[in-house]
This record gives structure tokens, sequence and C-alpha cells, in this order.
């Protein structure tokens, strides 16, 4: 359970003009707030550049989404990218599966006091308040990686795995080949995240993007 902001709408249109864009759209956790009625709004101004909506519900659940994109297979040959309004859950889950069509939030995420439960996926979200999926290939370097890092990866890493737990693949070597294979690797040297803003997170984004 988590709540989520829809992103600033001229970032997203930048990312979304000029191409032709499938939008995913989560009914979100009704628990907590998501703000369908701002997604509505933006997604009438875009509307020359979208394909095709399809609206989930719970797109975290990779087994049902997976099911679910199977039946947008003949959409999925003919957009450029795909715009996902949910938690950075969802975005991940749909990144990975469509690994060959980027894959961008429409959201950030912010933290909220409390238990939020578990997920039962291979993906996890942080509730960082800045969601930075568009820029690391739908694979989020706060939970990948075991450092947090957001500028790439540390000097420890051997054999695409982990120093701190070998086991664990290294999430910018995951981010690097996702963004080779999207040829889109030029994007992390355009679009720096430099350093995390943990007042997103204490503050749950609460005036803070405003005054930045």
């Amino acid at each position: 359970m988590l709540i989520t902001e829809i992103k600033k709408k001229e970032d997203i249109i930048e990312i979304v003009k000029d191409k032709k864009v499938l939008v995913l759209k989560c009914y979100g956790c009704k628990e907590v707030y998501f703000p369908e009625e701002e997604i509505d709004s933006l997604l009438k101004e875009i509307k020359d550049y979208v394909k095709e909506i399809a609206r989930f519900d719970y797109i975290c659940r990779e087994e049902f989404a997976e099911k679910y994109l199977r039946h947008l297979e003949r959409v999925l040959k003919e957009i450029e990218s795909v715009v996902v309004f949910s938690c950075g859950v969802g975005v991940q889950v749909v990144s990975k599966l469509i690994p060959c069509i980027p894959v961008i939030p429409g959201c950030d995420t912010h933290y909220i006091n409390g238990f939020q439960g578990i997920t039962s996926q291979d993906v996890d979200c942080q509730q960082c308040g800045e969601c930075w999926l568009n820029i690391t290939g739908g694979i989020c370097p706060v939970t990948s990686c075991s450092k947090g890092l957001l500028n790439g990866p540390c000097g420890g890493a051997r054999d695409g795995k982990c120093e701190i737990n070998p086991e664990m693949d290294c999430g910018w070597v995951l981010i690097y080949q996702r963004l080779k294979k999207l040829r889109e690797i030029e994007i992390i040297k355009k679009a720096a995240v430099n350093i995390r803003d943990y007042r997103l997170i204490i503050e749950s984004g609460k005036g803070v993007k405003n005054e930045s």
C-alpha cells in the first residue's frame, strides 16, 4: 500500500511527445491516495500521442500483468514507449515483462509511516519520492543496488555481481545492459541523477519540490 503523486506534466509531455505511447494505468491501492483524476486530466492533454490506454487491477501482480499484456501484443508492436501510472513496484514489473520497449513512470511514490505490507515480487519500492526509472531503464538503483547508488556502480562489482552479496546481480550492470538493449545508453550521460533528496522521504514530499 503506497501513496503516489503524478509527475510534472511538462516532464511527461517532454518524454512522450512525437512518440506512439501505450498507457498502463493501475487502479491503485484504494487504502491510500492515487491521483486518478489528475492522471485522467493529463491523458486528455497527451491524447494525440497515446495509442491505447489499458487499466490494470494491481499491476504489481506479475502473473496477472503478464496475461493482460498478452492481449496487447498487437499494440506493443506499434508503440515506441510505455507510460505506467502506478507505484514504483508496478513500473518495475512492467519493465521486466516488456524488456524491448522503454517503460516510463508517470508517478512518484512517497513514503508513508508505518507498515505497508510486503511485496511478493522480485522488485520493491522504497518510496523515495522521486522516481528515476525513466533514466535507469525501469530498474531501480535504490532497491537493486546494495548501496543505493544513483550515479553508477561502485568499484567493487566483479563479473556482474555485487561485492556485498556475491550471489546478487549488480544493479548497475543490469541497468547498463537494459539501456544498451533499448539503445538508450546515452540517457545516463545526459540525465545525471545527482544527489538523493531525503527530504522527500522525511516530509513525504510536502512542499519540497516547490522549494528546490
